[in-house]
Order: structure tokens, then C-alpha cells, then sequence
């Protein structure tokens, strides 16, 4: 079994830093592909960033030039630089990975960031 833990969100003020990790464990051969998304109050979760084994990146246009992606493949982890936050980005911020031999995505349990004006 594969799980990912979350960790780094709180609450900022706007224009605030803030960076989320993710720390992969269990029977992992290998991980094809690492992404963050998020779920604001009453919204479809959506996604932020994703970066794969081989490291091609792609983020939503909301977060482009604020965001960083980034993965450690050797100790399973991938990181999300937030600059310059905004309210609006405010939300839950979940983990995915999808992992070699294990059928269906695997999610983190969240972690909230929330960004006051």
C-alpha cells in the first residue's frame, strides 16, 4: 500500500509565502507522475501543478509565475512553492501521485492554506 502525507499549509496574509510538501511511503517501485490540487469551499477540486518522473511541468494559468513544483525522486517527495498568495487561493490542498503497479491515483488527506486579505 501506498500513502502520502501532506504537510506546510497554515494561514498567510496575502502576498505571503508559504510551502507545501509530500512525502510518499510504503511499497512504491516507482512514481510516474506527482501533482497538487486544490478544493476551494463549494468548488470542484481542481488542478495546480504537475510534474512528472521525467520532469515536465505544467500549472494552472491562475498560479503560473507564482507557484514551484518540485520532486526529490529518490526520497519520494514533491514540494509547492506558493509566492504571492493570493485570497483566492485559498482552499485544501491534496497530494496525487500515480504510482507504478497500483491501480488508481493515490491521494494525500489535505492540508489547508488559507490567505487573508
Amino acid at each position: 500500500q501506498v500513502h502520502l502525507v501532506e504537510s506546510g499549509g497554515g494561514l498567510v496574509q496575502a502576498g505571503g509565502s508559504l510551502r507545501l510538501s509530500c512525502a510518499a511511503g510504503g511499497m512504491i517501485v516507482s512514481i510516474a507522475a506527482r501533482a497538487w490540487y486544490r478544493q476551494a469551499p463549494g468548488k470542484q477540486r481542481e488542478l495546480v501543478a504537475r510534474i512528472t518522473r521525467d520532469g515536465n511541468i505544467n500549472y494552472a494559468d491562475s498560479v503560473k509565475g507564482r507557484f514551484t513544483i518540485s520532486r526529490d525522486n529518490t526520497h519520494n517527495t514533491v514540494d509547492l512553492q506558493m509566492n504571492s498568495l493570493k485570497p483566492e487561493d485559498t482552499a485544501v490542498y491534496y497530494c496525487h501521485a500515480v504510482v507504478v503497479g497500483v491501480k488508481g491515483d493515490v491521494w494525500g488527506q489535505g492540508t489547508q492554506v488559507t490567505v487573508s486579505s
